[in-house]
Protein backbone atom coordinates (compact mmCIF):
# COMPACT_ATOMS: atom_id res chain seq x y z
CA UNK A 1 0.00 0.00 0.00
CA UNK A 2 1.03 3.60 -0.50
CA UNK A 3 1.68 5.95 2.42
CA UNK A 4 -1.72 7.52 1.80
CA UNK A 5 -3.47 4.14 1.86
CA UNK A 6 -1.67 3.20 5.09
CA UNK A 7 -2.83 6.45 6.67
CA UNK A 8 -6.38 5.75 5.49
CA UNK A 9 -6.15 2.27 7.01
CA UNK A 10 -5.26 3.75 10.40
CA UNK A 11 -8.12 6.24 10.21
CA UNK A 12 -10.56 3.52 9.19
CA UNK A 13 -9.39 1.31 12.07
CA UNK A 14 -10.20 4.13 14.50
CA UNK A 15 -13.68 4.57 13.04
CA UNK A 16 -14.31 0.81 12.93
CA UNK A 17 -13.77 0.61 16.70
CA UNK A 18 -16.37 3.33 17.16
CA UNK A 19 -18.79 1.54 14.83
CA UNK A 20 -18.48 -1.58 16.98
CA UNK A 21 -19.50 0.46 20.03
CA UNK A 22 -22.55 1.56 18.07
CA UNK A 23 -23.72 -1.91 17.01
CA UNK A 24 -22.35 -1.68 13.47
CA UNK A 25 -19.51 -3.45 11.65
CA UNK A 26 -16.70 -1.89 9.63
CA UNK A 27 -14.16 -3.21 7.14
CA UNK A 28 -11.26 -1.56 5.29
CA UNK A 29 -10.05 -2.24 1.74
CA UNK A 30 -7.13 -0.78 -0.19
CA UNK A 31 -9.09 -0.82 -3.46
CA UNK A 32 -12.56 -1.18 -4.97
CA UNK A 33 -11.96 -4.62 -6.43
CA UNK A 34 -11.21 -6.26 -3.08
CA UNK A 35 -14.14 -4.43 -1.48
CA UNK A 36 -16.55 -5.60 -4.18
CA UNK A 37 -15.40 -9.21 -3.82
CA UNK A 38 -15.88 -9.07 -0.05
CA UNK A 39 -19.40 -7.65 -0.34
CA UNK A 40 -20.43 -10.29 -2.88
CA UNK A 41 -19.00 -13.08 -0.72
CA UNK A 42 -21.11 -11.91 2.21
CA UNK A 43 -24.37 -12.05 0.26
CA UNK A 44 -25.80 -15.51 -0.32
CA UNK A 45 -26.78 -16.31 -3.90
CA UNK A 46 -30.53 -16.39 -4.28
CA UNK A 47 -30.92 -13.42 -1.91
CA UNK A 48 -33.01 -10.38 -2.83
CA UNK A 49 -30.83 -7.31 -3.34
CA UNK A 50 -31.95 -3.68 -3.64
CA UNK A 51 -30.06 -0.39 -3.63
CA UNK A 52 -30.43 3.33 -3.22
CA UNK A 53 -29.20 6.01 -5.57
CA UNK A 54 -25.42 5.91 -5.23
CA UNK A 55 -22.55 6.78 -7.52
CA UNK A 56 -20.15 5.02 -5.13
CA UNK A 57 -21.60 1.55 -5.67
CA UNK A 58 -21.42 2.14 -9.43
CA UNK A 59 -17.87 3.48 -9.43
CA UNK A 60 -16.48 0.65 -7.29
CA UNK A 61 -17.82 -1.93 -9.77
CA UNK A 62 -20.37 -3.48 -7.44
CA UNK A 63 -23.38 -2.80 -9.67
CA UNK A 64 -21.81 -4.56 -12.64
CA UNK A 65 -20.61 -7.43 -10.46
CA UNK A 66 -24.12 -8.05 -9.11
CA UNK A 67 -25.21 -9.15 -12.58
CA UNK A 68 -22.65 -11.96 -12.59
CA UNK A 69 -24.23 -13.70 -9.59
CA UNK A 70 -27.56 -15.38 -8.99
CA UNK A 71 -29.34 -12.71 -6.97
CA UNK A 72 -32.93 -11.56 -7.21
CA UNK A 73 -32.35 -7.89 -8.08
CA UNK A 74 -34.92 -5.25 -7.19
CA UNK A 75 -34.00 -2.70 -9.86
CA UNK A 76 -35.49 0.73 -9.30
CA UNK A 77 -34.50 1.83 -12.82
CA UNK A 78 -37.11 -0.51 -14.36
CA UNK A 79 -40.05 1.53 -13.03
CA UNK A 80 -42.00 3.20 -15.82
CA UNK A 81 -44.68 4.91 -13.73
CA UNK A 82 -44.87 6.47 -10.24
CA UNK A 83 -46.97 3.50 -9.12
CA UNK A 84 -44.35 1.01 -10.31
CA UNK A 85 -41.69 3.02 -8.53
CA UNK A 86 -43.75 2.92 -5.35
CA UNK A 87 -44.07 -0.87 -5.62
CA UNK A 88 -40.31 -1.26 -6.10
CA UNK A 89 -39.59 0.93 -3.08
CA UNK A 90 -42.00 -1.23 -1.07
CA UNK A 91 -40.20 -4.41 -2.16
CA UNK A 92 -36.85 -2.85 -1.25
CA UNK A 93 -37.99 -2.51 2.35
CA UNK A 94 -38.25 -6.32 2.57
CA UNK A 95 -35.02 -7.09 0.72
CA UNK A 96 -32.34 -9.32 2.20
CA UNK A 97 -29.60 -6.84 1.33
CA UNK A 98 -29.78 -3.11 0.68
CA UNK A 99 -26.74 -1.46 -0.93
CA UNK A 100 -25.91 2.23 -0.56
CA UNK A 101 -23.22 4.73 0.32
CA UNK A 102 -23.23 7.38 3.03
CA UNK A 103 -22.95 11.12 2.46
CA UNK A 104 -20.51 11.21 5.36
CA UNK A 105 -19.10 9.11 8.20
CA UNK A 106 -17.71 10.80 11.31
CA UNK A 107 -14.50 9.87 13.08
CA UNK A 108 -16.73 8.86 15.99
CA UNK A 109 -18.61 6.32 13.85
CA UNK A 110 -21.85 8.16 13.10
CA UNK A 111 -23.44 8.02 9.63
CA UNK A 112 -24.83 11.22 8.09
CA UNK A 113 -27.25 11.02 5.16
CA UNK A 114 -29.46 13.50 3.33
CA UNK A 115 -32.22 12.31 1.01
CA UNK A 116 -34.84 13.72 -1.30
CA UNK A 117 -37.37 10.89 -1.64
CA UNK A 118 -36.32 9.30 1.67
CA UNK A 119 -36.36 5.76 0.25
CA UNK A 120 -32.62 5.41 0.90
CA UNK A 121 -32.64 6.68 4.49
CA UNK A 122 -35.83 4.73 5.16
CA UNK A 123 -34.13 1.45 4.24
CA UNK A 124 -31.07 2.39 6.28
CA UNK A 125 -33.20 3.01 9.35
CA UNK A 126 -35.55 0.02 9.07
CA UNK A 127 -36.59 -2.84 6.80
CA UNK A 128 -33.92 -4.77 4.90
CA UNK A 129 -32.23 -7.58 6.84
CA UNK A 130 -28.77 -6.24 6.00
CA UNK A 131 -27.49 -2.83 4.90
CA UNK A 132 -24.14 -2.74 3.09
CA UNK A 133 -22.60 0.74 2.87
CA UNK A 134 -19.69 1.46 0.50
CA UNK A 135 -17.71 4.53 1.57
CA UNK A 136 -14.71 6.14 -0.09
CA UNK A 137 -12.31 7.73 2.38
CA UNK A 138 -13.15 11.12 0.83
CA UNK A 139 -16.37 11.01 2.87
CA UNK A 140 -14.77 10.94 6.31
CA UNK A 141 -15.55 14.02 8.43
CA UNK A 142 -14.79 15.17 11.96
CA UNK A 143 -18.35 15.37 13.31
CA UNK A 144 -22.05 15.42 12.44
CA UNK A 145 -22.11 19.15 11.68
CA UNK A 146 -19.25 18.69 9.22
CA UNK A 147 -21.13 15.73 7.73
CA UNK A 148 -24.26 17.79 7.09
CA UNK A 149 -22.13 20.57 5.62
CA UNK A 150 -20.38 18.07 3.37
CA UNK A 151 -23.66 16.58 2.17
CA UNK A 152 -25.12 19.97 1.34
CA UNK A 153 -22.11 21.77 -0.12
CA UNK A 154 -19.93 18.98 -1.55
CA UNK A 155 -22.32 16.17 -2.49
CA UNK A 156 -25.51 18.04 -3.38
CA UNK A 157 -24.21 20.33 -6.19
CA UNK A 158 -22.88 17.53 -8.46
CA UNK A 159 -25.95 15.44 -7.67
CA UNK A 160 -28.17 18.36 -8.70
CA UNK A 161 -26.21 18.57 -11.95
CA UNK A 162 -26.48 14.81 -12.50
CA UNK A 163 -30.23 14.76 -11.86
CA UNK A 164 -30.97 18.09 -13.60
CA UNK A 165 -32.48 19.54 -10.45
CA UNK A 166 -33.33 23.24 -10.39
CA UNK A 167 -31.97 24.04 -6.94
CA UNK A 168 -29.74 26.86 -5.68
CA UNK A 169 -26.88 24.38 -5.21
CA UNK A 170 -27.31 23.26 -8.80
CA UNK A 171 -27.01 26.86 -9.99
CA UNK A 172 -24.41 28.35 -7.64
CA UNK A 173 -22.59 25.22 -6.44
CA UNK A 174 -23.35 25.95 -2.78
CA UNK A 175 -26.32 25.19 -0.53
CA UNK A 176 -29.05 27.82 -0.39
CA UNK A 177 -31.00 26.05 2.40
CA UNK A 178 -33.81 25.91 -0.15
CA UNK A 179 -37.40 24.71 0.05
CA UNK A 180 -37.72 24.44 -3.73
CA UNK A 181 -39.82 21.73 -5.43
CA UNK A 182 -36.59 20.05 -6.57
CA UNK A 183 -35.00 20.12 -3.11
CA UNK A 184 -32.84 17.04 -2.45
CA UNK A 185 -32.38 17.75 1.28
CA UNK A 186 -35.86 16.86 2.52
CA UNK A 187 -34.67 14.31 5.05
CA UNK A 188 -31.54 14.38 7.22
CA UNK A 189 -30.72 11.16 9.07
CA UNK A 190 -27.96 10.69 11.63
CA UNK A 191 -27.39 7.03 12.48
CA UNK A 192 -25.67 7.09 15.84
CA UNK A 193 -26.33 3.44 16.71
CA UNK A 194 -27.92 0.29 15.28
CA UNK A 195 -30.46 -1.46 17.49
CA UNK A 196 -29.79 -4.67 15.54
CA UNK A 197 -26.09 -5.55 16.00
CA UNK A 198 -24.33 -6.38 12.74
CA UNK A 199 -27.24 -5.35 10.50
CA UNK A 200 -25.34 -2.30 9.18
CA UNK A 201 -21.93 -2.97 7.65
CA UNK A 202 -19.66 -0.17 6.43
CA UNK A 203 -17.00 -0.95 3.83
CA UNK A 204 -14.28 1.70 3.71
CA UNK A 205 -12.27 1.96 0.49
CA UNK A 206 -8.96 3.84 0.22
CA UNK A 207 -10.19 5.65 -2.90
CA UNK A 208 -12.32 8.63 -3.77
CA UNK A 209 -15.80 7.32 -4.52
CA UNK A 210 -18.98 9.19 -5.23
CA UNK A 211 -19.73 12.80 -4.36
Amino acid sequence: MTHKQKAFEKTAATIIKQLERRGMEGYFFADSKSCTEAVLNMMEEGSTVAWGGSESIKECGLMDALKTRSYHLIDRSTAKTPEEQREIFAKSILSDYFLMSSNAVTLDGELVNIDGNANRVACLAHGPRHVMIIVGMNKIVTDVAAGVDRARNIAAPPNAERLSRKTPCGVTGTCGDCLSPDCMCNQILVTRRSGHPGRIKVFFVAEELGY
